[in-house]
């Protein structure tokens, strides 16, 4: 693991209603943020998660920087919806300098980052790919549940 997860965290300006699935891209002076409940089992929201956070960050970054976001968060967002039979939260925060996407979920098992069993099985990558591409990630315990997070800077490392 590149990094454990640290309290606090970019400041968050904003907010949405989790509760009632209301959906809020807040943009206040440098802070933008997303913030989107995930149904239980939901797998179209994944390819709809990757397009907002894609509107989110059209003009943050280096080259590649957003696809590699993109591709994180699909990941953790799939996590969640396949492995806790759980609703979760998406939640991303950009700054000029760096981004920190969040996927809270319900259930207080920790995932483990584990190779796929076979050279043919897809399975078992998600957090592979976000420990070899993200600058930081970590889980984060929660009363009810946990918050997988990873953090990108804007320039390419």
């Amino acid at each position: 693991m590149k990094s454990q997860a640290r309290g606090g965290g970019p400041a968050v300006v904003g907010d949405s209603s989790a509760a009632t699935g209301e959906e809020a891209d807040t943009i206040t002076g440098r802070v933008h943020r997303l913030r989107r409940r995930l149904g239980r089992a939901d797998l179209k929201a994944v390819p709809e998660a990757r397009r907002e956070l894609r509107e989110l960050l059209r003009h943050w970054g280096k080259p590649g920087r957003s696809e590699i976001a993109e591709l994180l968060t699909s990941e953790l967002v799939t996590n969640a919806l396949v492995h806790t039979d759980d609703d979760a939260v998406l939640t991303a925060v950009v700054e000029p300098d760096g981004l920190r996407v969040e996927v809270r979920d319900f259930v207080g098992r920790r995932p483990e980052p584990r190779g796929p069993d076979s050279e043919d099985d897809t399975h078992g990558r998600g957090l592979m790919l976000v420990q070899s591409l993200a600058d930081a990630w970590g889980v984060r315990p929660h009363g009810v549940g946990k918050s997988v997070w990873f953090e990108l800077g804007a320039e390419a490392a």
